[in-house]
């Protein structure tokens, strides 16, 4: 088995692959040596450990803590846990932390998140290419057969729950007193959110049903990735039934949240930026906020018109986290439906968006359909994948086309052409021969048709599919 390549699983942010070809309990005693030695790098003498619900999760988890062991790394085991949850752990006690979770991909797929002391982030840029490169070697030297069942079977971790520790954190950007009888339905997905929502939503004035609370590693009803809308349907039905005031769709491991109105209508998570952004500048004026490159227009502008400092960054946590050490900002959101905060140890949490979202309807006293109106200046085409053979190339082609006509653009994080009335960003998969295009224009007609004329060119370019 030591000819098994690490790299494929490694990607920009985290380790993501299918169990048990790409990934097993020998892989993770490797990926437990590396960032052991990587961690101790740093200072640490214990990395938190925590799992999501997938059924490989255990195991996993115990190769993961043998590989610690063996390079006298202490471990701590949190159990089942939301990726939150771990990173607000690893800020409460200054401790590296490791994620066992695929997100949202399917139930074949686990992978990990890490993250040194204080919920600092560790991707390609930040210390990931170093551990791939000592888990290589580990793998090289790991154990197998009865030598790592024995591996297994010795280590130990001691034990904690800090499932109510968290709960009051996330309480604590609330103000509880101002929260009003709301109705809330929330799809967990058979995810982490079927453990966390329940504890952080006990004792506040919301009646909280929960649609596939059961924590199923296997996702017996429907994906848990909740930026694709057709996972949305049950939740959107149960809303019309019941008639609730909100709906609250969570990821897998819980991070990402995505908020659908009493219509049973989606918000962005430009809409949703902006709603926390608003709350945010309310609790601390002048404020700097942040957002990536892919958000609508309409976040700066709102940001800027309540006194504060709008910054654009990177897509991707890491990025984002770096920006917001630097600037000392508040706050960041993404389009993708994560949401960061200075006071979570800048780290990202679906759960405190959420919160904080229910608390600016509370005192709207109105719906949020009307709500979300004061936030939506223009309409988006969501993101748009095509594969191409080289992206970029047609990037470059695409920017030299665009700039020709006039258009104001950048490289800031893939191409980004401003051509007034509508603008659009093309941008390379990490991890696959794709360019994701999203695109905003003045109304839905527009967009799609400025959706059109852009992947025109790139068919036309670089024969994407």
């Amino acid at each position: 088995m030591t000819e098994r390549s690490l790299s494929r699983i490694f990607k920009a942010y985290d380790v993501r692959g299918t169990v048990p070809d790409q990934l097993d309990a020998r892989s993770a005693y490797a990926i437990g040596v590396a960032f052991g030695r990587f961690a101790a790098e740093d200072g640490a003498e214990r990395v938190l450990v925590a799992r999501d619900m997938r059924p490989s999760g255990e195991e996993l988890g115990r190769g993961l803590v043998a590989g610690l062991a063996s390079v006298g790394m202490a471990a701590t085991d949190l159990g089942l846990a939301s990726t939150d949850l771990l990173y607000f752990a690893s800020g409460h006690h200054g401790s590296p932390g490791v994620m066992l979770t695929a997100s949202h991909n399917p139930s074949g797929y686990n992978g990990m998140k890490f993250c040194l002391a204080g919920a600092r982030p560790v991707g390609q840029e930040s210390g990931l290419v170093q551990i791939l490169g000592l888990a290589e070697q580990a793998l090289a030297e790991a154990p197998d057969g009865a030598a790592l069942e024995a591996a297994l079977a010795a280590a130990e971790a001691d034990h904690e729950d800090l499932l109510a520790a968290f709960a009051a954190h996330v309480r604590g950007f609330v103000d509880v007193a101002a929260l009003r009888p709301l109705q809330v339905v929330a799809d967990t997905a058979n995810g982490m959110g079927g453990l966390i929502a329940p504890a952080v939503f006990d004792g506040l004035p919301f009646a909280l049903e929960i649609l596939y609370g059961d924590l199923d590693g296997t996702f017996p009803n429907h994906p848990a990735d909740p930026i694709q809308v057709e996972n949305l349907a049950d939740l959107r039905a149960r809303i019309l039934e019941r008639r609730a005031d909100v709906g609250l769709a969570f990821d897998g491991d819980a991070d990402r949240v995505f908020l659908v109105d009493e219509r049973g209508e989606p918000l962005s998570g430009s809409t949703t930026t902006a709603m926390v952004a608003t709350a945010m500048l309310e609790r601390f004026p002048g404020a700097t906020i942040l957002h990536n490159c892919i958000t609508s227009k309409a976040v700066p502008e709102i940001v800027r018109e309540l006194g504060g400092t709008p910054v654009r960054t990177r897509v991707g946590h890491s990025f984002i986290k770096q920006v917001m050490a630097e600037t000392g900002a508040r706050f960041g959101g993404e389009h993708s439906g994560h949401y960061y905060f200075r006071d979570n140890f800048r780290a990202d949490s679906g759960i405190i968006a959420a919160l904080v979202v229910l608390e600016v309807l509370s005192r709207s006293g109105t719906t949020l359909s009307e709500l979300r109106t004061r936030y939506e200046r223009y309409a988006d085409s969501g993101e748009r994948n095509t594969e191409v053979a080289d992206p970029a190339s047609v990037i470059d082609a695409v920017a030299a086309h665009y700039e020709a006509a006039g258009a104001a653009t950048d490289r800031f994080d893939g191409l980004t052409a401003d051509l007034g009335e509508w603008w659009f960003n093309l941008r390379p998969s990490n991890t696959e021969p794709l360019l994701r295009l999203n695109v905003e224009a003045a109304d839905p007609a527009a967009c799609e048709a400025r959706v059109a004329e852009v992947l025109g060119l790139v068919h036309e370019l670089g024969g994407g599919r």
